[in-house]
């Protein structure tokens, strides 16, 4: 009997042991994989952030294109060694970049909190469109934006960085002032002037509010350090050949304040925009000595010891208005439409000689039947001053501005669509800011004796831009694109006059003559 139950107990303790074996040897169950999720709420392309209730989008394109007789991304040749034709100018220019998305968006109580960031892998033709010693040298190895436009480099620049919430944007974002369309009705070139342009977003603090059946409102504070300054000329310094000037402009004191009305309905929108903005000079006195060949020295315009003692012309404040309509469903065909905007400045430049990059100055170079050769130019500014010690009233002349362009958009069929568009900018200087504008400019260039007898000043100047562009969607998301321009300068001064442009222009006799040029883009565009 012993033996038995000494037998059962060990059957037993061995079963006990066997199991306790296998169960150490059973998978543990692991935590459920959490899949990605489709996020239906802000439209296609959005999931959620697994372990979030954050909703994300990735996009983007890639875009590759090429400008004939311009710079990069359309810009006409109206300037530099571009403006003068000299051997130093590309005959074409080209970029590559590649811009990746990021949009998230959040439902919360106070609803809907967003942000969204885009960066763009870009490489350009070095130097931009210029091979000239002076952008590009031995020990940069190339000068301004395209530093890194080398062999094996390229660049990456930021473009709208933002947070929206409760109807406030902080961040990098479109202007509150801009239209929906910002500089392109209908282009592709970004360098059609005659309105404000802030396509790849100022720093900015704006607020929106929906009054509903389409009608919103909008106000902003902005820097306009980057984005909304041209230049303040004081006209005792020098002026060139071409009448450009040092800038004169002090410190950022204030923000530029802007804002809109805007009606959005189904046959289209119209808006109402105005800026308000801060125009300052910073010294009577500044630096006025050029440079010795080969040495480094003061900038036209830097500040001196004397500066600080020769005091300043008086802040004035200018700004711009601006007028836009969008007209859609017109007869002509499916998705076509009308884009137009007028705008007038006044110490606010920018808002109408606008593009994606600096507002430009002009000075373009051709043949003349009276002279060496011909020159148009045009000084984009948003005030001049003369200050008393040199003869003037010491105040700030605010330059005005106005312009309109407007594109009409047709669709031909799902897969070809044209569009054809223009541009007409005026700029402006009051009499006494003309008066102490060419006696500078005489001054500087060689006084009345270097100039014909039919010579006469006016610094005040016109752009007119025209042209077309044809897109090819051969399947979705993917573009082919031909763009071509016509820009005409019509500049106002008259005969002849001994200058000394920049080089490798001469010293030489040139006839003051309105100027033109044609530029051509192509461009493969692939979005995602």
């Amino acid at each position: 009997m012993l033996a038995t139950r000494k037998f059962i107990l060990g059957s037993a303790a061995g079963l006990l042991a066997m199991s306790g074996a296998h169960a150490a040897d059973l998978p543990v169950k692991a935590k459920a994989v959490e899949y990605v999720r489709v996020c239906t709420l802000y439209g296609a392309g959005f999931f959620f952030i697994p372990g979030t209730d954050t909703c994300i989008k990735l996009g983007g394109y890639l875009r590759a294109d090429v400008t004939f007789n311009g710079g990069i991304h359309g810009q006409p040749a109206w300037s530099g060694d571009l403006g003068q034709q000299n051997r130093y100018r590309d005959y074409f220019a080209a970029r590559s970049r590649l811009a990746l998305t990021i949009d998230t968006r959040t439902a919360t109580e106070y609803g809907v909190v967003r942000t969204f960031g885009q960066g763009d892998f870009q490489f350009s033709t070095l130097g931009g469109s210029t091979t000239n010693p002076n952008s590009i040298n031995q020990t940069s190895p190339v000068g301004g934006t395209q530093l890194l436009d080398t062999a094996g480099g390229g660049y990456v620049a930021v473009e709208y960085l933002f947070i929206q919430f409760a109807g406030f944007t902080f961040g990098k974002s479109s202007s509150a002032y801009s239209t929906p369309w910002n500089g392109f009705p209908g282009n592709i070139n970004s360098s059609l002037l005659g309105g404000n342009n802030t396509d790849t977003g100022v720093n900015n603090i704006q607020y929106t509010a929906q009054f509903g059946n389409g009608v919103s409102g909008s106000i902003g504070l902005e820097d306009p350090t980057v984005w909304d300054r041209t230049i303040v000329a004081n006209l005792s310094l020098p002026l060139s050949a071409t009448e450009s000037a040092a800038n004169a402009y002090a410190g950022v004191h204030a923000p530029d304040v802007v804002g809109n009305i805007r009606i959005d309905q189904a046959w289209g929108l119209f808006q109402i925009s105005a800026a308000a903005h801060e125009v300052n000079g910073s010294y009577n006195t500044l630096n006025s000595a050029a440079v010795p060949a080969g040495a480094t020295g003061l900038a036209g315009a830097a500040p001196t010891a004397l500066s600080e003692i020769s005091g300043h012309p008086e802040t004035k404040w200018g700004g711009s208005v601006m007028a836009a309509l969008n007209i859609k469903n017109i007869p002509t065909g499916a998705g076509d439409d009308i884009k137009i905007d007028a705008s007038y400045a006044k110490g606010d430049t920018k808002n109408v000689i606008a593009t994606s990059g600096a507002s430009p100055s002009f000075a373009m170079f051709s043949g003349s039947g009276r002279a060496y050769q011909s020159v148009g130019f045009g000084a984009t500014t948003d005030a001049v001053y003369l200050p008393a010690s040199a003869g003037g009233d010491g105040s700030l002349h605010l330059t005005e501005a106005w312009g309109v362009r407007g594109a009409y958009n047709h669709n031909w069929d799902p897969y070809w669509s044209s569009s054809l568009f223009g541009s007409a900018s005026w700029v402006r200087y009051d009499g006494t800011a003309k008066t102490a504008y060419c006696n500078s400019y005489v001054a500087s260039t060689g006084g009345m004796a270097a100039k014909s007898a039919d010579f006469s000043c006016n610094p005040d100047f016109a752009v007119f831009q025209v042209g077309a562009i044809t897109r090819w969607t051969p399947v979705k998301n993917l573009t082919f694109s031909a763009e071509v321009m016509y820009t005409r300068l019509d500049q106002n001064f008259t005969g002849t006059s001994t200058l000394t442009p920049s080089a490798p222009k001469p010293t030489a006799v040139y006839e003051y003559k309105d100027q033109d040029t044609v530029s051509f883009n192509v461009r493969a565009q692939r979005n995602f």
